[in-house]
């Protein structure tokens, strides 16, 4: 092989590597100009859900209405199955921080009557600390703040409240350290969940997510994990086989 042809197939090949990150990036980029467009009309998403006074999910009066709340990893959580003294409903924003859904909590868990709340939220405030590292010790205080409230609204709502952990994550992909840190993230993911200890009374159960999920180096167990940040039905199932005697014992 001469010499030209050499360098026509390593430039052939860069454009090509470089055509697919563009490309990557450019629907990347797109995909963040939408939802920020959609968080500015609306920032609370309000609307995600029927704002019924009698909602539909309300079926059986006699059932223990029981609410999963929270962010994206809330959202993805099934319902146990064949528990008939339960009924599930599910009120979880993919993408939304602690902020957001303390904004909603009225308008999304009030009409539902709740007996049980189960909250899963934090990483999302957390994992924007290494884009905003002069932020870092703002976004931990109102995170926790945010959660504090959240906990105290619900108690105020009649509700027992089960506050799980912030969930561990899975090994971040290459392509997202150009944006994130774990190391930082994780740090702040314990920060908070030692906060979310300090909240635990009669009625604040604390659910320790990380016994359940995480393998010896913290991470979540490659069994459980559909990406770095979300579960999969495995690994919902191993949460519900430790939630469930909570619930039975309420």
């Amino acid at each position: 092989m001469n010499k030209n042809k050499l360098i026509i197939i390593c430039l052939s090949i860069i454009i090509l590597v470089s055509v697919g990150l563009n490309f990557l990036f450019f629907n990347r980029s797109r995909k963040f100009y939408l939802q920020l467009n959609s968080l500015q009309l609306n920032p609370l998403a309000i609307k995600f859900y029927p704002m019924d006074t009698n909602p539909k999910e309300i079926k059986n009066p006699n059932q223990k209405n029981v609410v999963f709340f929270g962010e994206s990893r809330a959202r993805g959580w099934n319902s146990p199955k064949d528990f008939d003294d339960f009924n599930f409903i599910n009120r979880g924003i993919s993408g939304q921080t602690t902020a957001q859904v303390l904004g909603r909590l009225n308008q999304h868990i009030k009409p539902l009557s709740a007996d049980i709340i189960i909250v899963q939220i934090g990483v999302n405030d957390l994992y924007r600390i290494p884009i905003f590292p002069d932020n870092k010790e703002t976004i931990i205080y109102d995170c926790k703040s945010n959660i504090k409230e959240i906990v105290s609204q619900s108690r105020q709502l009649g509700a027992v409240v089960i506050m799980t952990t912030i969930f561990p994550i899975a090994e971040v992909p290459l392509e997202r350290k150009f944006f994130w840190s774990p190391d930082i993230v994780v740090k702040g993911i314990k920060e908070v969940n030692d906060f979310i200890y300090s909240l635990e009374n009669e009625d604040v159960i604390i659910f320790d997510t990380k016994a359940i999920l995480a393998n010896e180096q913290g991470k979540v167990r490659e069994e459980y994990s559909r990406d770095f940040l979300h579960l999969n039905r495995a690994g919902y199932k191993a949460l519900n086989d430790k939630l469930m005697p909570i619930l039975q014992e309420l």
